[in-house]
C-alpha cells in the first residue's frame, strides 16, 4: 500500500464530512441530542457522518477493519484499522461552541501510519504519514521550541465522567497555572493535539481518554518533532486512556504530572 497516494482520498473524504458537519451546525436543534451516559452526549449528525466516513473508507482500504465511537462498523483482527472520530467535540458542536473536528487515523498493527484531523470551522486540514512529516493544508509544520514551561501556553482536557483522579488533577492542574502562560481547555482532544504539532501549545495532557479521541493527533505530534507518552512516559498513550504531548517541555511536563498522579 502507498500511503503518499492514499493519503490524498483520506483527506478528501474527511472533507466530504466535514462540510456535511459544517451544513448542519446551521440548524442543528438541542432538542435532538441524545445521551450515551452520564455527560456523555451524541446526535444524529455523530452517526450520519460516521457512516459517510466508514463507507468512503470501506471503498479505499476494503482489507481494513474498524474502530470507531459510534460503532457504526467494528472489524477487528485485520492488517490495518481505521480509527474513526466523526465529531471530535460534540458537546461544543450542540451548544454551538466552534471548536470540533473529525479525526481518522489508519493503523498497522499497533502503528498509526497516517492521520488527518479537520478542524470544521478554521477550515485547516492537519495531515501526518508515518516517517513523511505533518502539515496544515500545504505547509508543513513544527511543534513549538519553547524550552521552558514558563514560556508555554498548555492545553488540557476535564474529565466529564469516572472522577476518581480527581484529586490529583486538580493538583497537576493547580502546578501547571503557576508555572506556564497558561491553560486552555477546548473540548476537542483532537483540536488540541494538532495544535501541539503546529506549535499553537507548547503541550497537552489529559486522562479518561479514548483511541479515537488521539490517535490521528498523536501521529500529527511525533512526525512535527513532538514526543507522545502516557503518564509515565510510556508507550500506552491511543489505549492507555492518559497522554502527554509535547516539544521540548515534554520532560518538564512530565515530572509536574508525575509528582501528584496516583498509580491504580
Amino acid at each position: 500500500m502507498e500511503l503518499t497516494k492514499i493519503i490524498k482520498s483520506i483527506k478528501e473524504i474527511v472533507r466530504q464530512t466535514g462540510a456535511y458537519i459544517r451544513q448542519e451546525a446551521a440548524r442543528f436543534d438541542y432538542h435532538l441530542v441524545e445521551h450515551k451516559g452520564f455527560n456523555d452526549l451524541v446526535s444524529y449528525v455523530d452517526k450520519t457522518a460516521e457512516a459517510q466516513l466508514v463507507e468512503a473508507l470501506a471503498g479505499l482500504l476494503p482489507e481494513a477493519g474498524f474502530l470507531t465511537e459510534e460503532g457504526t462498523r467494528q472489524l477487528a483482527g485485520r492488517p490495518f484499522t481505521w480509527v474513526i472520530d466523526p465529531l471530535d467535540g460534540t458537546t461544543n458542536f450542540t451548544h454551538g461552541l466552534p471548536v470540533y473536528s473529525v479525526s481518522v487515523a489508519l493503523m498497522q498493527g499497533q502503528e498509526v501510519v497516517a492521520g488527518v484531523v479537520y478542524e470544521i470551522n478554521r477550515d485547516e486540514l492537519f495531515w501526518a504519514l508515518k516517517d513523511g512529516g505533518a502539515y496544515l493544508n500545504d505547509q508543513q509544520i513544527r511543534v513549538s521550541p519553547r524550552q521552558q514551561l514558563a514560556e508555554s501556553l498548555l492545553a488540557t482536557g476535564f474529565p466529564y465522567y469516572n472522577f476518581d483522579q480527581m484529586s490529583a488533577y486538580l493538583q497537576i492542574l493547580d502546578a501547571f497555572m503557576q508555572s506556564t502562560h497558561g491553560l486552555r481547555r477546548l473540548g476537542s482532544a483532537a483540536v488540541d493535539l494538532a495544535y501541539v504539532a503546529c506549535g499553537r501549545f507548547e503541550g497537552f495532557f489529559e486522562y479518561n481518554l479514548s483511541a479515537w479521541d488521539v490517535a490521528a493527533g498523536t501521529l500529527l505530534v511525533t512526525e512535527a518533532g513532538g514526543r507522545v507518552t502516557d503518564f509515565t512516559g510510556g508507550n500506552n498513550y491511543i489505549f492507555g486512556k492518559e497522554i502527554i504531548a509535547a516539544g521540548t517541555v515534554w520532560q518538564a511536563m512530565q515530572e509536574v504530572i508525575s509528582r501528584y498522579w496516583q498509580r491504580h
